[in-house]
């Protein structure tokens, strides 16, 4: 089955939740470049500064991490980075979590949050980093939050933010899953976009043993995506639109 393009004509804000710098630039930030290109406003949201993720002192580590996420940002077009201090390694999944990423949600008010990372302990690339699965199951509950009055209610009556309702949350395939649901088509310039922007992960990169060149890799994934949309190349997405019925209501009809 072909998969549909995700219709991006529906939003024009995009809000990426994610773990560490660097998570949405393997394959992820290609769709990122294809939206700006668009005119649609894309946000990031980290929820560490990947201190542990170098064998650098963890303060030098972030410095450098949070200025290679700043160049990714800029090749894509990102103009929105907002960076919060959970410990990497070891986030924990709770309220306080919750709170922070509801927050961003109302502030940012977007039409679509992208989880960067699936929630599923093991995935085709190996077993889930721990940050990830917990980002993951955190920012879907953010969601629902974010639309709820009662829920974080200091958010309003305090900081003058207000609810807000997210219509899409999207999570990223790979060709083969079949939980995937929608493709974005980034033939071309994106494809070249999202590999730079891996790219200007140059010495974290240079810290982890053997790692491939992101030129090497980042197109043969979106290239075997792009089978199951019949284009050159795509990023691939479970998507779930908020505003429609769910897919057992329809089945009943």
């Amino acid at each position: 089955m072909v998969l549909p393009a995700l219709p991006d004509e529906t939003f024009r804000r995009v809000l990426c939740v994610v773990a560490h710098p660097d998570d949405m630039e393997y394959g992820t930030s290609a769709a990122v470049a294809r939206w700006t290109s668009r005119g649609i406003d894309v946000g990031y949201l980290l929820l560490t500064r990947g201190e542990a993720g170098m064998p650098n002192p963890p303060e030098e580590t972030a410095r450098l991490r949070l200025a290679e996420q700043r160049a990714a940002c800029a090749t894509v077009g990102v103009r929105h980075l907002t960076v919060l201090e959970h410990p990497d390694g070891v986030l924990v999944e709770g309220l306080e979590l919750r709170r922070d990423i509801c927050r961003e949600i109302r502030r940012f008010q977007p039409d679509v949050v992208l989880i960067g990372t699936p929630f599923e302990v093991e995935t085709p690339m190996g077993f889930n980093q721990a940050d990830h699965r917990v980002a993951g199951v955190a920012t879907a509950d953010a969601v629902n939050d974010a639309g709820n009055r009662w829920i974080f209610p200091e958010q309003i009556d305090d900081e003058g933010l207000g609810t807000w309702d997210v219509r899409w949350i999207l999570i990223p395939g790979i060709a083969g899953e079949l939980a995937a649901t929608h493709g974005v088509d980034v033939s071309g310039r994106p494809v070249e976009l999202g590999v730079a922007s891996l790219e200007a992960h140059s010495a974290y990169l240079a810290a982890i043993p053997e790692h491939p060149a992101p030129a090497a890799f980042i197109p043969k994934i979106l290239a075997a995506n792009g089978g199951r949309m019949g284009v050159d190349h795509a990023v691939l997405f479970r998507a779930q639109d908020r505003h429609a019925p769910p897919d057992f209501l329809e089945d009943l009809v």
